[in-house]
């Protein structure tokens, strides 16, 4: 839970300051169009993105997520293959939409989301019924994603869906807040109230998230590593956060993912794959990251699981989640 967006990706195949000037000649011309810009219209949102990619590799999957009628509509349209029960989904006022502008950078492609988060930003433990809390009880994981978009209710979101998981439930807590600064007044109550909460088990980060967090719970991560690549200070900061929450810390970067932990820290490098897009990988690692736990493997081959998902979904021509058969090919190949 909780989040559907109504993605559009928008591939501008070119560095930011180029597109910029493109934008630039656009208006001083009083408007017109900038054609040979790929477009596509896909499902969007960390919790959406993450069932498809459990769904694609086997797993019964209950998305409790909002969005308006039509919304529903494309939501069972993009989520017709796989076990899911739809049965959950909210009906509000207005859909989530984002806009993603993947551009090409030193390191390959990123992307910058211009979101309308639409209901999402109202959505919290006022919207669960006892079906939705009876699917979180029989759940084997309990994941609350995209914090950052849940504006007014998120914190309390995490905490009422997690504290009930350990006091009546079975599964495992994970947690992935997507970029928290857009929502960066709250960040102090959530480090509080969710992430330093022993009812988390699993918390998920990339670069600049491990970054925000550690200057939470520490003065150390305060002090920004001038010297350092953001990928180098990132895997610093996750260490910080290790030995200050109970909760394991995976942290996933383009080059490395890594897992952190009171014992140590294990690293394992990304699969050098043509990288086709930006927008939904992290979403693809969190389904091969959970997929590794459930299945009890140690942190190395987890993170290798985590690593080929992801590799295998940034490399795909159509963008699609793979099956354990074409997973299983794919690190064949790549071994």
């Amino acid at each position: 839970m909780p989040d559907f967006f109504l993605d559009r990706l928008v591939d501008l195949k070119c560095a930011a300051e180029n597109f910029c000037g493109k934008l630039r000649t656009v208006v001083k011309t009083k408007g017109g169009s900038i054609d040979g810009i790929a477009q596509t219209d896909t499902r969007g949102g960390n919790a959406v993105n993450t069932a498809s990619a459990l769904a694609a590799l086997g797993a019964e999957v209950t998305p409790i997520v909002c969005t308006d009628k039509l919304g529903l509509h494309l939501l069972k349209f993009h989520l017709k293959h796989g076990k899911l029960d739809l049965s959950h989904v909210k009906i509000l006022r207005r859909a989530s939409v984002t806009t993603a502008l993947e551009l090409e950078a030193d390191k390959g492609k990123v992307n910058v989301m211009l979101r309308d988060v639409g209901s999402l930003a109202d959505f919290g433990p006022q919207h669960l019924d006892d079906r939705d809390f009876g699917a979180i009880r029989d759940a084997d994981y309990v994941c609350v994603f995209n914090w950052a978009g849940t504006k007014r209710f998120g914190t309390q979101l995490a905490r009422t869906v997690f504290r009930h998981t350990k006091a009546k439930g079975k599964g495992r807590t994970c947690c992935d807040t997507a970029d928290p600064n857009p929502n960066d007044r709250k960040i102090p109550a959530l480090v509080r109230s969710v992430l330093r909460s022993t009812d988390l088990d699993i918390l998920s980060l990339n670069e600049n998230e491990a970054v925000s967090y550690a200057k939470q719970v520490s003065n150390g991560g305060k002090e920004r590593k001038k010297s350092l690549a953001l990928e180098e200070e990132a895997k610093e900061c996750a260490k910080i956060l290790a030995a200050r929450l109970s909760a394991r810390v995976d942290l996933h970067t383009t080059s490395f993912s890594a897992t952190s932990a009171r014992k140590g820290l294990t690293i394992v490098p990304s699969f050098r794959v043509p990288v086709l897009r930006a927008t939904g990988a992290g979403d693809a690692w969190n389904a091969g990251n959970i997929l590794g736990d459930a299945n009890g493997l140690s942190d190395a081959c987890r993170l290798t699981l985590a690593n080929a998902v992801a590799a295998y979904y940034v490399s795909s021509p159509r963008g699609e989640h793979p099956t354990r058969r074409q997973l299983a090919r794919f690190l064949v190949k790549h071994k």
